[in-house]
């Protein structure tokens, strides 16, 4: 799923457009689509003034006792209107939507708004709110607040963003989700709040924190050298069946210290795309675990540049996603 664009599916359920009033004669069964919300105040097609008449609009046309995934798109006005704008009538209404299995924050693309701007809160409220939801995903990290959670059947759990704060990263290295089996986080860049170290890692490094966790996503860094570094050595490896590294400034240092640490050729798929490999570097991955039968992805090299001053040339390098 790339963050240009709007997703067009949720929890393996079609996406569709909660229409205005008299766009749709026919609504599809409320359990068979992932519904989208949006409400965009620059939109002049847009019948809600506001979320919360959005969502109530919603309520009251839909049986949502059986609707099993939301999506939200746009809530506000950027740089201006949080995700509390949708999380607080969300959770005010919990009652009325017992089967929801699914949630995503944040389905706004590139032309909407930049990722970055993208303003979040405690996205811990729906998981507080829904003890029964399995797949969360926000996208954007600006305000994100997510401090350790307990919640007993969370499958999934994703984070899109050009920049994750540590303290949201410690919080989710250290919630007890136990259900856990897929955990996707791109970490981001400084300029953009992404601040969190390999440290802020160790809770979910470590061995049995999330005992059900088969795929691993650690993502879009400008500090993926030292997280392949610390992946390379990391318990929680040996349980994976797939395990993502790809969107950062990754390496031949980062690549180095994967073949030199645990052995990779349990996994059955390892993603290694938008890198910065050389040849050489390339077909020794592929000659240690392609045999075995790792897919393995190193498609697409990473955007760089490069300044000359006084003689000397600096490279500068750059994350998939950014601003």
């Amino acid at each position: 799923m790339d963050h240009d664009e709007n997703t067009d599916e949720l929890h393996g359920l079609p996406a569709f457009d909660f229409p205005a009033p008299d766009e749709v004669p026919e609504l599809p069964e409320p359990e068979t689509v992932a519904w989208r919300l949006s409400c965009d105040p620059y939109d002049d097609s847009c019948p809600d003034r506001n979320f919360a008449d959005c969502l109530q609009r919603f309520l009251d046309t839909v049986d949502t006792s059986r609707v099993r995934a939301l999506i939200f798109g746009v809530w506000g006005e950027a740089y201006e209107d949080d995700s509390s704008t949708v999380i607080e009538p969300l959770v005010a209404a919990k009652d009325r939507l017992p089967s929801i299995e699914a949630v995503f924050i944040g389905d706004i693309d590139a032309e909407q708004a930049e990722i970055s701007w993208i303003k979040q809160s405690d996205v811990t409220r729906v998981l507080d709110a829904f003890p029964r939801l399995r797949e969360l995903k926000i996208r954007g990290g600006t305000g994100l607040v997510f401090p350790a959670v307990t919640h007993e059947h969370l499958h999934t759990l994703r984070f899109e963003s050009g920049g994750l704060p540590s303290a949201a990263v410690r919080g989710v290295c250290d919630s007890e989700l136990p259900s856990l089996e897929r955990l996707e986080m791109w970490l981001g860049v400084s300029q953009y709040g992404g601040d969190a170290t390999v440290a802020d890692l160790g809770g979910l490094l470590s061995e049995g924190r999330f005992p059900e966790l088969r795929h691993l996503g650690l993502q879009n860094s400008e500090i993926q050298d030292e997280i392949a570094t610390a992946v390379a050595a990391a318990p929680i490896v040996a349980q994976l069946t797939s395990l993502d590294l790809s969107m950062g400034v990754l390496t031949d240092a980062g690549a180095e210290a994967l073949l030199a640490g645990q052995p990779l050729t349990h996994l059955k798929a390892l993603d290694l795309h938008y890198n910065f490999f050389s040849e050489a570097m390339e077909q020794r991955l592929r000659e240690a675990l392609e045999p075995s039968g790792v897919e393995l992805d190193l498609s697409e090299k990473g955007d760089e540049d490069e300044d000359e001053d006084d003689g000397e040339v600096e490279v500068w390098r750059y994350t998939a996603v950014a601003e």
